[in-house]
């Protein structure tokens, strides 16, 4: 039986293993998350049900739902100065098995402390897409029949969603055989992903 199988009865809002990646986990290269995987998924239902909104994400299966960082999140952006810009690496990198690796930057979480975040982007999946996505990579259904599934966290410093990276827009884009979710390339929120990511780079 599922970890996640016995929230899903009581919760909207649940887990996907995807997500489940970046939690109590030092090897993982993102965003980590150090608390209590179920502790968590239980207090983002809480604010869900104290009213904060679901918004809309880049694709009608995709949303957002903003609430404080109350788990002690790192912020996963830094803005680049001469300094930072020192720091920065490349690699190519794929987040999970069979999916299509692609060239990322970042700067080493050893080199430079996290700044703190003041707000989670908890980033949600409608279950039918977590689908559509698993069939894809042969990768099991979802064990629950909750409506979202938590398919990241981020932590920021503002309540409102920041341009993903042009290459995970791209990867998106190639289809879910190669591990992005389908959606087509919106050029002009690709202009404004590029806007963003030449002034900042991701902390890994």
């Amino acid at each position: 039986m599922s970890q996640f199988s016995d929230t899903a009865e009581k919760n909207l809002l649940v887990m996907d293993p995807f997500g489940a990646r970046q939690f109590n986990n030092p090897d993982y290269t993102g965003t980590q998350v150090n608390y209590p995987l179920k502790e968590f998924e239980a207090k983002v239902n809480e604010y869900y049900r104290l009213g904060y909104p679901l918004v809309d994400g880049y694709a009608p299966f995709c949303k957002h739902l903003f609430i404080p960082n109350f788990a002690g999140v790192k912020c996963g952006y830094i803005a680049k100065t001469s300094e930072i810009n020192s720091l920065i690496e490349s690699c190519y990198e794929a987040r999970k098995e069979n999916e299509l690796a692609v060239l990322i930057e970042y700067v080493s979480r050893d080199k430079i402390p996290p700044p703190d975040a003041t707000f989670l982007d908890i980033i949600l999946y409608s279950r039918e897409q977590i689908i559509l996505e698993n069939e894809a990579m042969n990768s099991p259904a979802p064990e629950t029949d909750a409506p979202w599934g938590i398919i990241s966290v981020k932590g920021q410093t503002v309540d409102y969603e920041l341009p993903m990276q042009p290459i995970t827009m791209m990867r998106n884009a190639l289809g879910k055989e190669y591990g992005g979710s389908g959606a087509p390339l919106d050029f002009d929120k690709y202009k404004d992903s590029v806007a963003f990511w030449s002034k900042h780079v991701a902390i890994k």
